[in-house]
């Protein structure tokens, strides 16, 4: 049945992405959790769980990583319906299986973008003789194997469909750019919250060896702008408040939120909200009622919410208890 909006218009189905995840014979763990567990949590953040999870390995089976986990994968594939995939590195650049030149065209011929992590940038960029990123240690190690070396210092390089990254810690920054792209930016800042991810850098910050910049926008009344509606929750302050507190006019803040996140001061503040409500809603036994009050919401929060979200907050509780819209495991529709 066609989902609709509480105006009576007719609202399209929430849009599902599907991430595949390709890994190789000592997978790197911290990449590993920093893809599939951010994309975990903004499926719990989000009303309509917006990713779907994919292993796969170069042969199908059990992968394991340096540290002894195994996890069961699905083969490569011919023509992949992913809308994205990300190759985590395997802390050896050298490794044959990290040399997917084929198996990329695949992904990229077909719309998807790839991010390649750590190693598996450090092979790329070596194997098409080109500059990007990667992490800091492999970018020296192709230096002194191969004299001059273009390696960005930077977390992440776009060069079209193909996005290499530093890997490690700095994985979370790069899928919660996705995230924000994809969704909104409140979002991605619930989802950093959860996290307790306190800034999120950009592709262009700096290794940290390098000097990244500690800012959540680039921005600093914008970032000032986004914690005081953090700390502001339950009793959401007025944004000429906001606007007074930061010494700038109304119209500069809106500005500033057009320019950097696509959305106004009073949109971004009433997500945040939602998302925190839709937390809660998940994850406590608090009344429908309470859970309004304590996200700022003293009237009309289950016509809002269903405005928004194209759902009760009754309904979504009561669909997530019985499982209806979740599968047996994760990686084939999301939490």
């Amino acid at each position: 049945m066609t989902q609709q909006k509480a105006t009576g218009a007719p609202t399209s189905p929430p849009r599902v992405w599907t991430v595949d995840i390709l890994l190789a014979e000592g997978f790197v763990l911290t990449e590993l959790s920093a893809v599939a567990e951010t994309l975990r949590i903004a499926n719990r953040v989000l009303a309509q769980p917006p990713f779907r999870i994919c292993f796969r390995s170069a042969q199908g089976g059990q992968l394991s990583c340096r540290a002894g986990l195994l996890v069961d994968t699905d083969p490569y594939i011919d023509r992949p319906d992913a809308d994205f995939a990300f190759v985590l590195g395997n802390t050896d650049p050298d490794h044959p299986a990290l040399s997917l030149g084929r198996v990329l065209k695949r992904y990229t011929s077909r719309g998807a973008r790839v991010f390649l992590l750590a190693e598996a940038a450090a092979r790329y960029l070596k194997d098409q003789g080109r500059g990007g990123a990667t992490h800091w240690e492999n970018a020296a190690l192709l230096r002194e194997r191969q004299g001059l070396f273009e390696a960005s210092h930077a977390l992440a390089s776009e060069d079209g469909p193909i996005i290499t990254c530093a890997g490690m810690g700095a994985t979370t920054d790069i899928v919660l750019a996705l995230i924000g792209r994809l969704t909104s930016a409140a979002a991605q800042v619930s989802v950093a919250n959860i996290m307790l991810h306190e800034q999120v850098r950009d592709y262009s910050s700096l290794q940290p060896f390098s000097g990244a910049r500690p800012t959540i926008t680039g921005d600093r009344d914008l970032d000032h702008a986004i914690r005081l509606m953090q700390a502001n929750i339950e009793e959401p302050l007025p944004i000429g408040e906001i606007v007074a507190e930061l010494g700038v006019s109304t119209r500069s803040l809106e500005r500033k939120f057009r320019t950097y996140l696509a959305t106004t001061p009073n949109g971004f503040y009433r997500e945040m909200r939602l998302n925190k409500a839709n937390n809660l809603l998940l994850n406590t036994t608090m009344s429908v009622r309470e859970i309004g009050l304590a996200c700022g919401f003293q009237n009309g929060f289950s016509t809002l919410y269903k405005s928004v979200f194209g759902i009760t907050p009754f309904a979504l509780r009561k669909r997530r208890r019985l499982g209806a819209d979740q599968s047996p495991d994760f990686q084939n529709v999301g939490e």
